[in-house]
């Protein structure tokens, strides 16, 4: 018995005593059992007010309305609708080919039902079943398929779309693929940056947000600033004091001498204090430091000058106490630090000694107090070995701050 085969594979008999039919079913029956399983045909849809129907066959090929496939074509030139008919119960491939940006409205041909509509500007695919589920009233409801869909080349707006994390990956690549921002994540966190943009006139605001009081953390790298255009933007931190020895006054007991020094005429004289080399003396000042001081420890260097060209280590001392309103004064200074300083062997060279090491200011150092400050010269140590007079020109203090202003 010979038999040819259709796409999808029905046998149709083609000779033989079945030849034309097979039992009830006829070769024209089983085209429309193929044609119903996944036909494709297209659809122009007629530019007028009137529906276009799907076009209705029974016992014959060709009905527009069976085929599984369906693309809609022609020029539009405005809302239209393609229906069914009432009893359709299937599924339907829709894809809307027409030309012009009007809404193609897929129904059923009465009721009230659901429906499906492409907008004006959606010249895609979708999938749709009809239900049938009501005489009067069925519905028509799609699958989903091209909804919102994202494609690699096309050109798409994401709206109230929810990505699952990672939200953003761990960097954020230019339009030439290198790195414009990287991230990373902390277990827990609960602080974050919150950007908002603003109207005309007003400036963009990078936000920290989260918990109730939350700092922002900017951290240049290495020996970077932080910078605010090409200036650089002075932030809370390391900060100094420069006392000069006219600022400060010998102790009543063992003072320096306070001397002025002219080096030549109408050169720069040296206002000094003199601090012996045989005996310890000592001078004194007090600093009001700025609110924004976090009242920690302090370091100082020594500004001076040798009175002979010794070169022999010349050794001070500092230390210091802080008094609040309604405190004594009558209060002894903290332990003093010191910082050795080797003779440079010529007089009237300008010297500057190493930074010491911290210095702990006694009291309970606070806000709007008066600290006093007492340098001394320790000549009687053993370890001072520089055998003239130490010019003392004046002594820098440094501080840290943990804010932005005296505020």
């Amino acid at each position: 018995m010979a038999s040819t085969y259709t796409a999808l594979g029905v046998e149709l008999m083609a000779t033989g005593e079945n030849a034309g039919t097979w039992g009830t079913k006829t070769n024209t029956n089983l085209n429309i059992i193929e044609q119903i399983s996944g036909g494709f045909t297209a659809q122009a849809v007629g530019d007028s007010g009137t529906p276009t129907a799907l076009t209705v066959s029974d016992g014959s090929t060709g009905a527009t309305m069976s085929h599984r496939m369906i693309e809609l074509t022609g020029s539009i030139s405005g809302a239209r609708v393609v229906t069914i008919p009432l009893d359709a119960q299937t599924f339907y491939f829709l894809r809307n080919s027409t030309s012009g940006a009007y809404t193609v409205q897929f129904k059923y041909a009465s009721g009230s039902g659901d429906s499906f509509t492409f907008s004006a500007t959606d010249k895609g695919d979708q999938a749709v079943f009809a239900t049938a589920n009501d005489g009067t009233n069925p519905d028509i409801y799609t699958l989903g398929f091209g909804d919102g869909d994202v494609t690699l080349t096309g050109t798409q707006t994401l709206t109230n779309k929810t990505l699952t994390a990672p939200k953003i990956g761990t960097s954020i690549l230019d339009t030439n693929g290198n790195e414009l921002a990287l991230l990373t994540a902390t277990g827990s966190a609960v602080n974050e940056f919150t950007l908002a943009n603003a109207a005309s006139g007003a400036g963009p605001t990078l936000s920290s947000t989260g918990e109730t009081n939350v700092d922002i953390n900017i951290n240049p790298k290495g020996t970077g600033v932080l910078k605010s255009g090409t200036a650089a933007v002075k932030i809370a931190g390391k900060e100094s004091i420069w006392v000069p020895a006219n600022a400060m006054y010998g102790a009543t007991t063992n003072p320096p001498d306070a001397a002025q020094v002219e080096t030549t005429a109408l050169r720069p004289d040296m206002k000094v204090l003199d601090f012996d080399a045989g005996t310890d003396q000592f001078a004194q000042f007090s600093v009001a430091f700025p609110k924004s001081w976090n009242e920690g420890t302090v370091t100082y260097q020594v500004y001076w000058a040798p009175a002979s060209t010794n070169t022999g280590d010349c050794i001070f001392g500092f230390q210091g106490v802080s008094c609040g309103d309604n405190d004594t004064i009558d209060v002894a200074y903290g332990t003093a630090v010191t910082v050795t300083d080797a003779g440079i062997g010529t007089v009237e060279d300008q010297q500057v000694s190493a930074e010491s090491s911290a210095v702990t200011i006694a009291g309970s150092p606070a806000v709007d107090q008066q600290t006093y400050f007492q340098l001394y010269r320790d000549a009687i140590a053993g370890g001072d070995t520089f055998s003239a007079d130490a010019r003392v020109l004046g002594v820098k203090i440094f501080y840290t701050t943990d804010a932005a202003n005296d505020a």
